[in-house]
């Protein structure tokens, strides 16, 4: 069987390389694969590549690898893409966190939605098109999976822009699948899901234990822990990012929760995303009596974290020591995925999973070619996006809402046009006063020049 030709943009990612390589090796097919590493940065990238030879000579793998800081060296002859870059790095998006902070705007993410989102697509958008114009030219049968963020923005604005038929991945429905098992106590891979939604605002409409409707075990379980909600929601100081090393609560994601008491439809993923398309139901960022993006999932640590990581990688690399054992095992990450959905492409194996794609009628009520996360079978030449749940009317409008706020987004990046990311700004919903958002938008465009040749 002859190689198959990978190559990841964006290989400096601190989680990402890793387990990509640890899932090929896993999976005992060293012999199926060649990878091209491509990172901007020549520091980065060396330590990516000696990392990725460390673990490759450790488990006796024989992988062809290259790097390079020049990625239409090696996109001649991929098979597959993926894109994991990051526009400005985590100094960026300090900054996509700090300045809307300024004008009373507290983030928890900051990647998506809100003043921090818009400013990140600014930066994303003309790179992954010039991008996904490489591919058009080099490679233009490979498969294209994006993880950047903004997720839905990017895919939009690629799809509209070069007609590059992007696919967006996100392990976020994944992962809520698991947060939901760990809080039923039941056994991890146990739940299901099936919905519809924007990536970070998917509406699991259908939750499975096993194969039977897990609504009714989540409803008890929330009844049980409702009566003393309001004094265990009193007496946090802190929600963290992640909940670990017990079982998730209803007060650890209150906003989500309770909108599954009200819909019976779970909004992915968590609070910690979801609350940033509801900046109406939070004003000045606050949250059951904590400010988003500080006590509440505290952003600033989150980013610190990348640091952390990104230091130990550089010594691990660069250590004569033996690799950690965590380098193999096989715990969840963001890559998670990507191996058995290219399997099920190879070999139609017809497997369902939630994707990025443009609307063809899977969701009737929301507009034609908008991004949607949906469920999707990979089969043999393609996705095939399955008819999605309908939904109550508040959902729908949120979602439509939306939507026509990240298509102004989109068109504001792709033509560098102020005025329309100042629409785009009032469009999102997080600053009422277009004096204000013309104050936010200049900021953010000064702040991040650097990274914005279509606002020159």
């Amino acid at each position: 069987m002859s190689r198959q030709k990978l190559v990841l943009i964006g290989a400096g990612s601190t989680v990402f390389t890793q387990r990509l390589v640890a899932d090929i090796i896993l999976a005992g097919e060293a012999d199926r694969w060649e990878l091209a590493l491509v990172d901007i940065d020549p520091v980065t990238l060396e330590a990516v590549d000696k990392l990725v030879g460390k673990m490759l000579h450790a488990k006796g793998a024989a992988i062809p690898v290259t790097a390079t800081t020049d990625r239409r060296t090696v996109l001649a002859g991929a098979d597959y893409v993926v894109t994991t870059i990051a526009v400005g790095g985590r100094a960026g998006w300090q900054r996509d966190i700090e300045i809307p902070r300024t004008y009373g705007i507290f983030q928890p993410v900051g990647d998506t939605a809100l003043p921090g989102g818009i400013s990140r697509a600014m930066r994303m958008i003309p790179q992954m098109i010039a991008i996904a114009r490489d591919i058009a030219e080099l490679c233009p049968d490979a498969v294209f999976f994006n993880y950047s963020n903004p997720m839905t923005a990017i895919c939009r604005a690629i799809r509209k822009d070069t007609g590059v038929p992007v696919i967006g991945l996100c392990h976020g429905v994944h992962h809520v699948e698991g947060v939901i098992a760990r809080f039923l106590g039941v056994e991890e891979g146990s739940i299901a899901s099936f919905g519809i939604g924007l990536n970070h605002l998917t509406f699991l409409t259908r939750l499975f234990h096993n194969g039977t409707d897990a609504r009714p075990m989540i409803h008890a379980r929330l009844r049980e822990q409702k009566a003393g909600l309001e004094a265990e929601l009193a007496g946090k100081e802190v929600w963290t990012n992640i909940v670990e090393g017990r079982a998730p609560r209803y007060a650890d994601d209150p906003f989500s929760w309770g909108m599954f008491e009200d819909y019976s439809i779970f909004p992915c993923a968590m609070d910690r995303h979801a609350v940033e398309f509801y900046p109406e139901r939070f004003p000045g960022g606050d949250y059951f009596g904590r400010k988003l993006g500080r006590e509440a999932f505290p952003i600033d640590q989150r980013i610190a974290l990348g640091d952390t990581w990104f230091d130990e990688m550089l010594a691990i690399a660069h250590s004569d020591a033996p690799l950690p054992k965590t380098y193999y095992e096989n715990v969840p990450g963001e890559s998670e995925q990507l191996l058995e959905i290219i399997h099920s492409l190879q070999r139609d194996e017809r497997k369902i999973f939630s994707v990025n794609l443009p609307n063809v009628g899977q969701a009737a009520y929301l507009p034609r070619d908008a991004i949607v996360e949906c469920n999707a079978a990979a089969i043999g030449g393609g996705f095939a996006a399955l008819m999605a749940d309908e939904l109550p009317l508040a959902l729908i409008a949120k979602l439509q809402s939306r939507i026509a706020a990240i298509e102004i987004t989109v068109d504001a990046a792709l033509k560098g046009s102020r005025e329309l990311m100042l629409e785009a700004l009032l469009a999102d919903g997080a600053v009422e006063d277009a004096h204000i958002a013309r104050s936010l938008r200049d900021d953010l465009i000064e702040a991040h020049r650097a990274h914005l040749p279509q606002f020159a």
